[in-house]
């Protein structure tokens, strides 16, 4: 039995039911005893407690140790990723002022296609084929969205998608990507640890060793801080089809987010110059959501023209999702992705390649315009 293994049975079984359980995605501890789950994308309370905070912690400190971590009073935050794959964050009292918090990501064992996702509702079949087009042309893609809307997701199945003769680079904070392709390279950053004299190693320092590495195309699974400079530079100089997600909450703030994550640090890149480096890095941004009905879908799927004369991002809506009812007994949203009566500027790419992908496909529907209309009557 593993080290982990053993620590689930001895000091985790408070939960074990929950971790075993594949409907539950996410698991919320708020102190000993006040538990919550996620299901389906909706959030309940669940019964299982630990016997006190003492038992918490020491359940939660034997987890850090098997994965070669340190929480205790000096380091009072573990970010950490358990051997089965789970994303694991622990902050200690007092600064959680009502007990050991941790919160528990769990991912789906199966491996996910487009497919999956166009009969779930969470994409329509034409922009799903469009992203797929996107992805065989090169185009730079950023998938955005706030905390669970299911940006590794969909980062995962697009990633799938790269042509198999072409190498990926896969550059992370914690490895939570699985991405299936014929020539993949995943790194992995390593957070600093004095006791054991172990040295940081960054994302950005990844970065820069993977242009050394002759990728095609390189992935940053979250561009939270300064490396969004390096992923728009990676973006810039030839590699065209890289990837990465960034917190937003939709295509336009997508942009002016990379833009102050590329501020952060000492970078002497005057603010106007990093603007345009955005502009003309990011093509496509896949806007992802988690609805208050608790169903993940993409809500955008937009282009990036740059930057106009008065410095504002130009961004054009390709697809986007539109509710058009509520299902009185379930509670779930009514609706589809329609187009938006915009033709991208690379559609030629689309010709010449002989892509089954018809000018028509974004003509938005009569019924769309009539709808709107009526909201704005």
């Amino acid at each position: 039995m593993s080290v982990f293994s053993d620590a689930i049975s001895n000091y985790l079984s408070p939960i074990k039911d929950l971790l075993d359980d594949p409907t539950v995605s996410e698991i919320m501890i708020n102190g000993a005893e006040e538990i919550f789950v996620e299901r389906k994308g909706l959030v309940y309370k669940v019964p299982n407690k630990f016997q006190n905070e003492a038992a918490l912690l020491a359940a939660f400190r034997s987890v850090a140790q098997s994965v070669g971590r340190v929480i205790d009073q000096d380091s009072p935050r573990l970010d950490a990723r358990l051997p089965n794959g789970s994303r694991i964050h622990v902050v200690l009292p007092p600064m959680a002022r009502r007990g050991t918090t941790v919160a528990i990501r769990k991912f789906a064992k199966e491996e996910l296609t487009l497919k999956d996702l166009i009969s779930s509702g969470a994409l329509s079949a034409a922009g799903a084929r469009f992203l797929d087009i996107a992805v065989f042309l090169g185009k730079n893609i950023i998938v955005s969205g706030g905390t669970g809307s299911g940006k590794t997701t969909l980062l995962n199945i697009l990633g799938g998608r790269v042509p198999k003769a072409q190498r990926l680079i896969i550059i992370e904070d914690s490895a939570e990507l699985q991405i299936h392709s014929e020539h993949v390279v995943p790194f992995e950053a390593r957070k600093a640890n004095d006791d054991l004299r172990v040295k940081e190693v960054s994302i950005r320092e990844l970065v820069l060793s993977a242009m050394r590495l002759r990728p095609d195309r390189v992935i940053v699974g979250e561009v939270r801080g300064e490396e969004a400079l390096d992923l728009i530079q990676v973006m810039n100089t030839g590699h065209d089809g890289s990837m990465g997600t960034v917190h937003a909450n939709n295509p336009l703030d997508t942009c002016t987010r990379l833009e102050s994550l590329c501020l952060i640090g000492d970078t002497r890149i005057p603010p106007d110059a990093i603007k345009k480096m955005v502009g003309s890095a990011v093509k496509i941004i896949v806007q992802c959501a988690r609805y208050h009905d608790g169903g993940r879908r993409v809500s955008y799927i937009s282009e990036v023209l740059g930057v106009d004369n008065h410095g504002n991002y130009i961004v054009k809506h390709i697809f986007r999702w539109v509710q058009t009812g509520k299902d009185a007994k379930t509670g779930k949203y009514i609706g589809e992705m329609v187009p938006c009566n915009y033709v991208p500027s690379f559609f030629s790419d689309i010709v010449v390649n002989k892509l089954p992908f018809p000018r028509s496909t974004f003509t938005t529907p009569d019924w769309v315009e009539k709808l709107e209309q009526a909201d704005a009557a």
